[in-house]
């Protein structure tokens, strides 16, 4: 790689990031109009399913699909598959037809997701990938103040099919950075399927449960016997090194995206709060994260965690509204000092014995399968009568990160 290669992968991987917070907030804020249209009130679950199970079901395949494409290939193949999608989707007059372009969409992202990871194992040191880490989670800032309000007036101008076009320029110009980077690097074998598929199987189960909770949990459990499989070994065991790093980014995941997926319902439900406060709370820990991430001169996962973990211990406890507000903001602080270092720890290889392309599927998946271990769970506690318990059982999941995250 040229020495202006570095520069060129992490500025590519800063604009992907930008334009996933795009997408997302995009995709978030068009889903009423969508449903609307389609005559899909009733079936917002396959509206969101798309882009998320296309996510799980790329983890699998991306090493394969690395091996077989290379490097330009793969990126190649990202975008074709992810603007066609955008194009199904956007002319799209069903919502089947609607979440199938969303479920390439989502396997495009899973793919570039994976070569983006994965080739920053592989050129980037230590030092420029946490700056690369904090500087991806204050993408989420813009897009999160500005993003709903812009994409309704655009929506409003010219319709949420062209609108939902919105990301495409970001996503093109982050690629373009990247490809200046790329190049063909030989890849080794790629692993056996296997019990790999139960992941993309158990998601289906918890995206399409649509409340019904025995079947989130089980396909919670389902995804979670897949990770263990994509997981190097030792991780159950909590293994000095990037096995202890790949546990801790599970148990954060459960924890922190577990209570951010029901904080609106804690507010109004719990607390009794307007939705314009709960808005304010929800918005208050992202922008934390992102802020502090950025401005913070050294990284301390154990102690940031450990701030994460005593705010969301608060909003199991109750109280008024400034105190949610202050517990949700330090909880967001504490993941801004955490999660930079906590990353790049879980993507250095070590003496896992991962390639760069496996540890970067690894790490995403513990991630993403944490997320939905928690929100399968959060949601199973909620629906039962214990919100506040849900909340009790994140904040262990977050102390447990800390304690882990030591090691």
């Amino acid at each position: 790689m040229t020495r202006a290669g570095p520069r060129s992968l992490a500025a590519g991987i800063v604009a992907l990031e930008f334009a996933a917070a795009v997408t997302s907030f995009v995709a978030s804020t068009l889903l009423p109009l969508v449903a609307r249209d389609l005559n899909a009130e009733d079936r917002l679950g396959l509206l969101i399913a798309g882009s998320t199970l296309g996510l799980f079901v790329a983890l699998p395949l991306a090493s394969r699909v690395l091996a077989r494409l290379g490097a330009r290939g793969t990126l190649a193949a990202g975008m074709a598959a992810y603007l066609g999608g955008l194009v199904v989707s956007a002319t799209s007059h069903s919502a089947a037809v609607f979440a199938w372009g969303q479920l390439a969409t989502g396997l495009a992202s899973g793919l570039l997701a994976v070569f983006g990871v994965s080739s920053a194992i592989r050129h980037l040191d230590d030092r420029l990938r946490v700056k690369v880490v904090a500087a991806s989670s204050a993408m989420w800032i813009l897009p999160a103040l500005a993003g709903p309000a812009a994409t309704l007036g655009l929506a409003h101008l010219v319709g949420w099919r062209w609108t939902l076009l919105l990301p495409v320029p970001f996503v093109l110009f982050g690629r373009l950075f990247v490809v200046r980077a790329a190049r063909d690097e030989p890849e080794p074998a790629p692993r056996p399927l296997g019990r790999t598929l139960l992941v993309p199987l158990g998601a289906a189960g918890v995206v399409l449960s649509e409340g019904r909770w025995p079947l989130a949990l089980t396909g919670a459990v389902v995804a979670g016997a897949g990770m263990v499989a994509i997981l190097p070994a030792g991780t159950a065991r909590l293994r000095r090194g990037t096995p202890s790093a790949l546990a801790a980014l599970v148990l954060f995941a459960v924890g922190y995206f577990g209570a951010d997926s029901l904080i609106t319902v804690l507010l109004t439900t719990g607390y009794g709060q307007g939705l314009g406060q709960a808005a304010i709370v929800l918005s208050a820990a992202p922008l934390a994260w992102a802020v502090t991430s950025l401005l913070a001169r050294r990284h301390f996962p154990a102690t940031g965690l450990g701030l994460t973990a005593a705010g969301t211990a608060v909003l199991a406890i109750g109280g008024p509204f400034p105190v949610a507000l202050a517990a949700w903001t330090a909880a967001g602080i504490g993941v801004g000092l955490a999660y930079p270092a906590l990353y790049v720890r879980a993507s250095t290889a070590g003496s896992s014995g991962l390639t760069a392309t496996e540890l970067a599927t690894a790490v995403i998946t513990a991630e993403c399968v944490g997320q939905l271990l928690g929100r399968a769970v959060g949601g199973a506690l909620s629906s039962a009568g214990g919100l506040f318990a849900s909340y009790a059982v994140f904040a262990v999941a977050l102390a447990a990160a800390a304690a882990v995250s030591r090691r």
